[in-house]
């Protein structure tokens, strides 16, 4: 995988989250000012993070949408200011592609989509003509599966080809299985368990579970007692093979990575 200068291989990395938003699900407002923004992605590359993906619009359950106008005000300072300041990768997590575009232009290295290339249909050409790195998240506007696993998979594979046939090069893409969108509680538990069905298309596999309601579920904490149960899942993303983790705890899930692969390199 071909993000910005960098290939990235053979290894589960750390995107650090940071969210310049007053309405995250998790950390709402706490970044929302450039210099908070600067602070916590020095803290984030200091702790380990291998790239910075930063979100100008909540997508928590329920969001409110905003206008791109507004999302652009909200992240291009941003990303500029960590281009500037800082030698590392930088995504866009957005799903429309005028905000991406500005993005690229304030020098973001992948856009994050949520969407997976379907909700803006100028999205995979935006990708495609400045060359950037793309995550492809999986997403539908129902939860009306016939075959859970297989479904995943097929709407993974639309965007997918969406993506080929828009130019964009294999070895810039990556796949989400989409955690906490258009699943139910107990679908969220089985993609993840299952996430070595995703490696079967051929393209790396970013995990984003941090903090997320399936382990507030499962554990019946409140968002800011997650860490434990976001590091089981770190865990397993490394045992089967996942490229990324997207996480808003870089330090915690970067030791969990390094304790997971020295267990299974040993021999």
């Amino acid at each position: 995988m071909i993000i910005g200068s960098r290939e990235f291989k053979n290894h589960t990395y750390v995107m650090g989250i940071l969210n310049v938003t007053p309405d995250s699900f998790s950390d709402g407002g706490k970044y929302n000012s450039i210099d908070s923004a600067l602070k916590h992605t020095e803290k984030m590359i200091k702790d380990g993070a291998d790239i910075i993906d930063v979100g100008g619009e909540s997508t928590r359950p329920d969001y409110v949408q905003i206008s791109s106008s507004e999302e652009i005000d909200r992240v291009i300072p941003v990303i500029e200011r960590i281009k500037a300041n800082f030698d590392i990768p930088v995504s866009i997590d957005t799903y429309k592609s005028d905000v991406a575009m500005a993005a690229v232009n304030a020098g973001a290295d992948l856009v994050n989509d949520i969407w997976g290339l379907k909700y803006d249909n100028k999205m995979a050409d935006v990708i495609s003509k400045t060359e950037v790195s793309c995550c492809i998240m999986h997403n539908r506007n129902n939860t009306d599966y016939k075959d859970f696993i297989n479904d995943v998979k097929n709407d993974l594979m639309e965007s997918i080809n969406i993506a080929k046939r828009a130019g964009i090069s294999d070895n810039k893409i990556m796949i989400d299985p989409g955690v906490g969108f258009a699943k139910s509680y107990e679908q969220n538990l089985i993609i993840t368990n299952k996430l070595e069905c995703l490696t079967t298309l051929g393209y790396p596999v970013l995990l984003g579970t941090s903090r997320k309601s399936m382990i507030g579920l499962t554990l019946d904490l409140p968002k800011d007692e997650r860490l434990e149960g976001t590091l089981v899942t770190t865990v397993l993303a490394v045992m089967k093979n996942c490229l990324f983790v997207r996480v808003h705890d870089v330090l915690e899930n970067k030791r969990a990575i390094t304790m997971t692969e020295a267990i299974m390199q040993s021999n």
